[in-house]
C-alpha cells in the first residue's frame, strides 16, 4: 500500500516542485524593496506549512494513543514530530537568511521568531523525551508532553497579528497581502511542499517497517 502511494506521489511531487521552482525564479516578479532575497520567502512558507501539518498530526496521534493505547499511534506521532522538527529548523534558518539583508541582523526578539524558536525547542525536547519515556515504560508521558507543546503552535500564528513585531503579515491584516503573481507562486509552492510532506511521511513509515 505504502509503495503504491509512493509511486503515485512521486510524479505529483515532481510536477509541483518543477512548477514551483519555475514560478519562484521566472514567473514571480522581483520585490521592489527587498529584491531577489525575497524569493526565499516562498520556501520559508512551504517549510511553515509542513511543520504545521506535522505537529497537528503529532497532536492527533498523541491523543489517539492516550485514548486507545495503540502503539501505532505512538510511533506515528514520533514520525510526524521528526519531520516537523526538521522543517521548523529550516524555517528558522531561512528566516535568518532573509532577515540579515532586510533587517540588518540575523536575529531579533520579534514575537513570531521567538515563538517559533520555542516551538523548535519544545518538539526537539519531545523527541528525546519520547525515547526516554518508552525506555522507562511510561510512553503516555510523551503524549501528554506533545499536547502541551502544541499550545505554542497557534501562538506562533497569533503572535504576528496580536503581538505585532516586524514579521510581515502575508494573508490579510493591515499592511498585509502580496501581488497576484506572488500569491500564485506561493500557492503552487505550498502545494508542492504539501506533497513533499506526504511523501516524506510515507517514506519514513516504510523505512520504519524495514
Amino acid at each position: 500500500m505504502f509503495l503504491m502511494l509512493q509511486k503515485t506521489l512521486l510524479p505529483l511531487l515532481a510536477i509541483f516542485m518543477t512548477a514551483s521552482l519555475y514560478m519562484i525564479f521566472q514567473y514571480a516578479p522581483k520585490e521592489k524593496i527587498m529584491g531577489d532575497v525575497q524569493r526565499i520567502f516562498y520556501f520559508h512558507m512551504g517549510y511553515v506549512l509542513v511543520f504545521t501539518f506535522a505537529f497537528t498530526m503529532n497532536l492527533i496521534h498523541s491523543i489517539r494513543f492516550l485514548r486507545t493505547n495503540n502503539k501505532l499511534n505512538l510511533k506515528l506521532a514520533y514520525i510526524h514530530a521528526e519531520i516537523g522538527v526538521v522543517f521548523t529548523l529550516l524555517t528558522l534558518v531561512s528566516g535568518m537568511i532573509w532577515a540579515k539583508p532586510v533587517w540588518g541582523t540575523w536575529w531579533t526578539t520579534d514575537p513570531q521568531l521567538t515563538t517559533t524558536l520555542i516551538l523548535f525547542i519544545l518538539y526537539f525536547t519531545y523527541l528525546f523525551f519520547h525515547k526516554l519515556s518508552e525506555k522507562a515504560g511510561v510512553p503516555r508521558y510523551s503524549s501528554i508532553f506533545a499536547i502541551i507543546a502544541f499550545i505554542d503552535l497557534p501562538i506562533v500564528y497569533i503572535s504576528v497579528r496580536v503581538m505585532r513585531g516586524i514579521s510581515p503579515v502575508v494573508f490579510g491584516g493591515k499592511g498585509g497581502g502580496i501581488a497576484p503573481e506572488m500569491m500564485d507562486t506561493l500557492l503552487v509552492t505550498m502545494g508542492a511542499f504539501f506533497f513533499l510532506y506526504i511523501y516524506l511521511i510515507n517514506l519514513r513509515v516504510r523505512l520504519d517497517k524495514t
